[in-house]
């Protein structure tokens, strides 16, 4: 094993803080590198150095050779890209090592391979995969694209061939739609991807999505850690994901896992990764897509698993073997992550900007938060619009929704709007409380929820300055004496 002894971090925000704290445990000494925008960081605060990058927005955290070269003065063995910016850059990985550095993930043939859309289509088709009908190879050409839809049979869906995020992507119900949709879709590839090349295959209506998170060593040994349902989703975004599934049953469970393995055998992969499917209503399963680094939801998996997900990254990324076997790996629990987002739900989900003013933050037995937001903190607006994630756990579903309705109302945060006040619906809708949802779920509820809900604290807060105020009118015309006539309790 390869001693790593110092990590910078290539990243911002909650995941640089998770990335930091991981290290500690391990006695690795943390480095970061900042932009201007982030100068007042918490995670810039709690690291071992801390560098800045000329630069205000994304474009600073995407300056690999500045990046490395930082990582280089600073004696670092290693960089950690956490996840978005540089993580799933194979240009990036690949520089790490022919500076001396261990890059904290896949293979940059891995990071490539997954990357894109199509190729790891059909490298995992060729392996055993299932995967949804559709090209197997990226087109440019609007009237072959139009027979290629002809032929599977609409509805379809256009995809970016080389992003994800839900850039790049338009569900087609009808042929007139076609032309429109496809220019739609590969303008908007281009745009954020810098290639406009799509692919189409098979819609499937309002299916579910699971994924399985997976852990691999450098020498052969693959394990699962279960599966993360991760349907809860706007405009292809996630913004709910729990583990286990309420509605998977053990037969279909144990066949995604089966498969997951499986592949990344066969493939060779290395470090931890996670495989996406869909689910339609029978229980068919389809790849869609491999994500080669840490994904945000994975706190549910740690706390599910007890395993710690950024430690065995390092470990293995180090040439650590994997510490145990499938068999030793236990699951208890279901756990809830929640994305907490500087938006507006109400106005179209518009992104909000301030400085945190009261802050309140939900705890006791079996809340986690992971945020790098405090009070007096301004948020930058170059900037995704997560600001923390609020995760719950308990021993059975519905204590976990019950740990979800008590934490969110505990949730308070002054200075800007944030998608709290839909959270607190959801959790209170049967529905979700029944597990019973899909893809479809936010589209076929949104105009039933109340998003002016104020949270208890604040409702209560109201309470106790209305009482305080009544007493001092009292006082003040002489009607009560504090000292004879009230207890306090």
């Amino acid at each position: 094993m390869e001693r790593i002894s110092k990590v910078l971090v290539a990243n911002r925000g909650e995941i640089a803080l998770r990335i930091i704290r991981a290290c500690k445990e391990l006695e690795i000494k943390s480095v970061v590198v900042f932009s201007e925008a982030d100068v007042n960081g918490v995670w810039v605060a709690k690291a071992d150095e801390c560098y800045p990058i000329v630069g205000n927005s994304v474009n600073a955290y995407l300056n690999y050779n500045k990046i490395i070269d930082i990582a280089k003065k600073a004696g670092c063995d290693a960089i950690h890209p956490g996840y978005g910016f540089l993580s799933e850059s194979a240009e990036f990985a690949q520089a790490c090592l022919e500076n001396g550095l261990i890059f904290i993930g896949p293979k940059p043939a891995h990071i490539e391979l997954f990357g894109d859309k199509m190729a790891s289509k059909v490298a995992m088709k060729r392996v055993g995969v299932p995967v949804l009908e559709g090209t197997d190879t990226p087109i440019i050409d609007k009237e072959e694209g139009k027979k290629i839809a002809q032929e599977i049979g609409y509805p379809i869906i256009i995809k970016a061939a080389f992003g994800g995020g839900g850039r790049g992507m338009r569900i087609v119900h009808f042929a007139d739609q076609f032309s429109d949709m496809f220019d739609s879709a590969t303008n908007e590839s281009l745009k954020y991807f810098g290639k406009g090349d799509v692919f189409i295959e098979k819609y499937v209506q309002n299916p579910r999505h699971i994924e399985i998170q997976v852990v691999a060593d450098k020498y052969g040994n693959v394990v699962h850690l279960g599966e993360r349902d991760c349907s809860i989703q706007r405009r292809h975004q996630k913004v709910i994901e729990i583990t286990p599934s309420p509605l998977l049953n053990s037969e279909v469970r144990e066949k995604l896992c089966e498969v997951s393995i499986n592949a990344m055998k066969k493939l060779g992969y290395e470090s931890v990764g996670t495989v996406e499917f869909l689910l339609d209503e029978k229980d068919n399963i389809y790849f869609i897509e491999m994500n080669t680094r840490v994904q945000v939801e994975h706190p549910v998996t740690e706390i599910v698993s007890g395993i710690d997900i950024i430690q065995r990254m390092i470990e293995i990324a180090a040439g650590d073997k994997l510490k145990y076997s499938q068999e030793q790996i236990s699951f208890r629990g279901y756990a809830i992550e929640f994305r907490i987002n500087s938006e507006d739900p109400q106005n179209n989900f518009f992104p909000t900007t301030g400085t945190v003013q009261k802050y309140l933050t939900p705890g006791g037995p079996g809340v986690r938060l992971d945020t790098s937001l405090y009070s007096g903190y301004e948020l930058p607006t170059c900037y995704d619009s997560m600001v923390g994630k609020l995760i719950v756990w308990a021993l059975d579903w519905e204590g976990a929704v019950a740990k979800a309705r008590r934490a969110l109302d505990e949730f308070h945060i002054e200075g800007f709007k944030t998608n709290i006040p839909l959270h607190r619906e959801i959790v209170r809708d049967n529905d979700f409380k029944e597990g019973k949802f899909d893809t479809g779920y936010l589209d076929a509820n949104m105009d039933s929820f109340n998003l002016q809900a104020q949270s208890l604290i604040s409702q209560e807060e109201e309470k106790a300055k209305q009482l305080v105020q009544t007493i001092r009118e009292l006082k003040e015309n002489n009607l009560v004496s504090l000292q004879n006539n009230f207890t306090l309790y």
